[in-house]
């Protein structure tokens, strides 16, 4: 008996019955593309993933576009224009040294924002883990924290002294504008030498005016060699009595519990204005990032109606046209570019990875760019004003009344308030513009 073979066929299409067929809905068309989360963190490749942006994660987005640029301005706006902006004038040949710093912003400040705008908006990452566009690169994610984090540091430690002079302002005598008996050195002096340096004097240690006439060659040099190392109260009342810089290394002396205070008041702020994310971060830049402008308009009026504010806008305007042959100059403004704009440091990547993805990037770098750069020129003409006030009060010409070194706006600009006769605890709000530099 033969065994039974069944046979597996084929159905013959042409003449077995069509199968019915349902018609789908097509997919409804997705949004442009984004990274996915899941690209191996150990490959050496780069390579293109595509995913669709609706998978963001839940991440938060900007409640209005005005919020992100104010957050970008507030974020790149900060000491380094109001600080050490003007200084870096006073040093590099005032006018002179804005051709370098208009350079070397078309040459590296805006291309480094619209990169790091770009990047961010497309990954919708944070400054480490958007670097999985290319995980070669990721250690630069990790040196952007690391920078942000002692910026962030060393930054509120500088709040906490304007949060300090805001809380000693609320008085009805500031406390700077006589040499106290607790902080006070040999060299401190009030000085009130208008009358005496107009009519060609010079005021001794006791207060004496003294004449040319009146000594010998040798007694005048003495004299204004003496004179040159005088202090005012408001140098003093910071660096004695804020500060309390010691000596040297040597000598690291204790806390100050007054700027331990003020320092857990300005963390206790950056946490309640980051407690929401975006959704808080972006209100309180209404305030922190226009406020400044206010005050620095008011400053600005105020030096204005002052004699002596044109001897210093002369200084801050006047080239020193061979500065520009020092390589010196040309660093001090490249470095002041990274300073200002502050870029490389992750909190541009952060910000822009809240917005939608389609936003105009190339629009908001260009704005944030030169925005912050005219804030500079800006405030360099508050700043000056003031010193060419101080310097007509002193009788001295502009270029000795500036203190060196890196406290200089500080200790010129304390020194001015009394003078200004702003009301008290408004005018010591200015004394910091630090409050618009978000810590993230």
């Amino acid at each position: 008996m033969s065994p039974t073979h069944t046979s597996l066929s084929r159905p013959d299409h042409r003449t077995s019955p069509p199968l019915p067929t349902h018609r789908s809905e097509p997919p409804p068309p997705q949004e442009t593309t984004k990274f996915v989360d899941d690209l191996p963190s150990d490959g050496q490749e780069c390579e293109a993933v595509e995913v669709r942006e609706g998978d963001n994660g839940g991440r938060q987005k900007w409640g209005r576009q005005i919020e992100f640029i104010l957050s970008s301005l507030s974020y790149a706006v900060g000491l380094g224009n109001i600080w050490r902006f003007p200084y870096l004038c006073y040093r590099n040949g005032g006018g002179a040294f804005l051709i370098p710093y208009a350079i070397m912003l078309i040459v590296c400040g805006m291309p480094l924002m619209f990169f790091e705008l770009c990047l961010g908006q497309f990954g919708r990452e944070g400054p480490i883990t958007v670097w999985k566009i290319c995980p070669l690169f990721q250690g630069i994610g990790y040196a952007m924290f690391m920078i942000s984090f002692y910026i962030g540091c060393y930054y509120n430690v500088v709040l906490s002294w304007a949060i300090y002079y805001i809380y000693s302002s609320f008085t009805h005598t500031l406390p700077w504008t006589s040499c106290g008996e607790e902080w006070r050195s040999e060299y401190c002096k009030e000085f009130n030498s208008r009358n005496c340096s107009l009519n060609g004097g010079i005021m001794n240690v006791t207060g004496e005016c003294i004449f040319r006439n009146m000594t010998t060659e040798e007694e005048w040099d003495t004299l204004n060699t003496t004179t040159s190392l005088l202090k005012s109260p408001a140098h003093e009342y910071f660096h004695n009595h804020v500060l309390d810089i010691t000596d040297g290394l040597h000598d690291m002396g204790g806390l100050q519990g007054n700027i331990v205070l003020a320092l857990m008041v300005a963390w206790i702020i950056v946490y309640l204005v980051l407690i929401k994310g975006v959704e808080t971060f972006g209100k309180a830049v209404y305030f922190t990032a226009t406020f400044p402008y206010l005050i620095l308009i008011v400053l600005l009026v105020r030096a204005a109606t002052l004699p002596g504010y044109m001897n210093g806008i002369n200084f801050y305007l006047t080239p020193q046209w061979d500065k520009l042959f020092k390589a010196s100059v040309w660093g001090d403004a490249a470095i002041q570019i990274f300073f200002s704009l502050s870029p490389c440091w992750g909190g541009l990547i952060t910000l822009s990875s809240y917005n939608k993805f389609n936003n105009n990037c190339y629009r908001d770098a260009f704005v944030v760019s030169i925005g912050n750069c005219l804030t500079s020129f800006f405030a360099g003409f508050v700043i000056f004003g003031i010193i060419g006030f101080m310097a007509h009060e002193l009788g001295l010409p502009v270029e000795k009344v500036a203190v060196q070194g890196k406290l200089f706006i500080v200790s010129n600009y304390i020194s001015s308030q009394s003078s200004l006769r702003i009301a008290y605890p408004k005018g010591n709000l200015a004394k910091e513009f630090s409050i618009n530099e978000p810590e993230l």
